[in-house]
């Protein structure tokens, strides 16, 4: 008899890791296998954004994370060797308002020691070679580094392999989609000597026709050095030499003198891209998450911290459906959600100016009017905006509702903010008030509502709902003025329904939630 999991996870990347602490979180049985022997020994990915600290934060890793980062303050943009300006990379609303710089070697081993802690299990030199699926769940086919075939059979199985994802294939799902042309990324680590001063909380742009260096401190010294380029020979595969970032780096800073030595252990790589969605991200008992679901040039780092938050999305939801807190229907908002998501990063990405290779027209703007704009604070805040993934929304969810007969500065699907707040005298933020492990109804001070008929009404559901009645601090009081009087949040920190009236607010729990006593964890496939 083959061995009967709840998950299975196929990939230990960091989606995949994360997505398995997210479920441990909720108390599901999940195996994660990696045909792999060990995790990844590369840098790779080098920044966390807030958006992601704060998934971080959920999947109880922050405090690691900050721990061996270094939270990145400001970058500086010079173009043909003239300084432009300055950017402040600090988001407010957050408890993490700047960005880490963090290698994903780091992020990897990270995650694994907290799914270790969670009592996750990650089966090294296991690749899951077959899936099918049925009706009440699916049976994963694996080869070990010995050979030999097992099988695992579970009520789900999540794709987080890459690429190449077997898991897509399998299920006939179409990766739509085409290279990225003309395009390539060259990157080393190395200590400089060169007249730019070393701050671990600055970077650099260095803009040049045909290349925009990016220059960012990391952990351990030194500096990611990144390049994205065209592309004159793409027949080229071998990563870069030293003397050929080198050139690089003294042409782009425009200081010949510059010399490198590259950091122990060496890392250089050439990459080039693809630009590629998932035809679909669920088929039935099996989902498609990170690399495997979408896929696009890293232009300003959010390939990673795009997968992280679709792996929050996705664990509170599949965990719900699986305890039977939840519709099945719940679950299909992931798909749609992430799809979204992803779309909205890659056509933002698409327009950033600082990463792109510049023409001579972007340089001759940037020369002229760049200066101006970098001095003006809706400039930065825009750049920071976009960056920060904060205002990243799922207002077109359908699990989003907003009473449209008033304008509310806060619309379901929304970010809640991460706001000043007094509670029982004491004053907090909101996002303490707040748990990956449930709802939460926020009752504002003045809602006329009835607390105990609000409580019976959410007790008459499985999934669980915390009631809080917080006092906005007088800093916070504008940006919640014309918010609903009752704001539920999704355990991803989302609003799902604002509204002033409980009739409202019970129609959407009838929608999402299962009667308690209806509710039952599907049994073993």
């Amino acid at each position: 008899m083959s061995e009967i999991r709840d998950v299975v996870v196929v990939g230990a990347g960091p989606t995949g890791l994360a997505l398995a602490i997210a479920l441990r979180q909720y108390g599901i049985d999940v195996v994660v296998v990696e045909k792999e022997a060990r995790g990844k020994r590369e840098a790779r990915a080098g920044v966390v954004w807030q958006r992601a600290l704060e998934v971080l934060r959920d999947l109880g890793c922050v405090e690691a994370f900050l721990a061996e980062g270094l939270a990145l303050r400001r970058v500086e943009v010079l173009a043909e060797g003239r300084e432009v300006g300055g950017i402040d990379l600090g988001a407010g609303e957050t408890a993490y308002p700047r960005p880490l710089s963090i290698e994903q070697d780091a992020v990897e081993r990270l995650l694994g020691e907290r799914l270790r802690e969670v009592g996750g299990e990650i089966r090294w030199s296991t690749e899951a070679v077959g899936v099918r699926t049925s009706d009440d769940g699916a049976v994963v086919e694996l080869r070990g580094a010995d050979g030999l075939a097992t099988s695992v059979r579970c009520h789900w199985v999540v794709g987080c392999e890459g690429a190449h994802s077997m898991v897509r294939k399998a299920l006939g799902i179409p990766f739509e989609g085409a290279r990225r042309p003309d395009l390539q990324c060259v990157q080393i680590n190395a200590e400089a000597d060169w007249k730019h001063p070393y701050a671990p909380d600055r970077s650099y742009f260095f803009l040049v026709r045909g290349a925009s260096l990016g220059v960012s401190p990391r952990p351990g010294g030194g500096y990611r050095f990144f390049c994205f380029s065209t592309d004159p020979d793409p027949t080229i595969e071998r990563a870069p030499t030293v003397e050929e970032m080198r050139a690089l780096v003294a042409d782009a800073a425009h200081d010949p003198g510059t010399t490198l030595v590259p950091t122990d252990p060496p890392w250089a790589n050439r990459a080039r891209f693809q630009d590629r969605f998932a035809g679909s991200l669920r088929v039935g008992r099996a989902l498609l998450a990170g690399d495997s679901a979408h896929l696009w040039a890293p232009i300003g780092g959010h390939g990673l911290n795009t997968g992280l938050r679709g792996a929050h999305n996705l664990g509170w939801k599949l965990a719900a459906v699986h305890r039977g807190w939840a519709v099945d229907a719940l679950l299909d908002t992931y798909a749609t959600e992430q799809r979204l998501t992803a779309r909205k990063v890659m056509r933002a990405m698409r327009h950033d100016v600082l990463e792109l290779p510049p023409t001579r027209l972007t340089l001759l703007g940037m020369r002229l009017a760049g200066p101006h704009l970098m001095r003006r604070e809706w400039f930065a805040g825009r750049i920071r905006t976009v960056l920060s993934d904060l205002t990243m929304h799922h207002r077109e969810s359908r699990l989003s509702e907003s009473n449209p007969s008033r304008y509310r500065s806060l619309l379901a699907g929304d970010r809640l903010p991460d706001l000043p707040v007094l509670l029982d005298g004491r004053r907090r933020r909101l996002h303490e008030l707040l748990s990956y492990e449930r709802w939460t109804l926020l009752a504002a001070p003045g809602a006329r509502v009835d607390d105990d008929r609000l409580r019976r009404l959410t007790d008459g559901y499985a999934m669980p709902v915390e009631h809080v009645r917080p006092y906005p601090a007088r800093s916070a009081r504008r940006r919640l003025a014309g918010a609903g009087s009752l704001i539920l949040v999704r355990p991803d920190r989302h609003i799902g329904i604002s509204t002033d009236t409980v009739e409202e607010l019970e129609a959407y729990l009838r929608r999402w939630f299962t009667p308690r006593g209806q509710d039952r964890e599907q049994d073993r496939p």
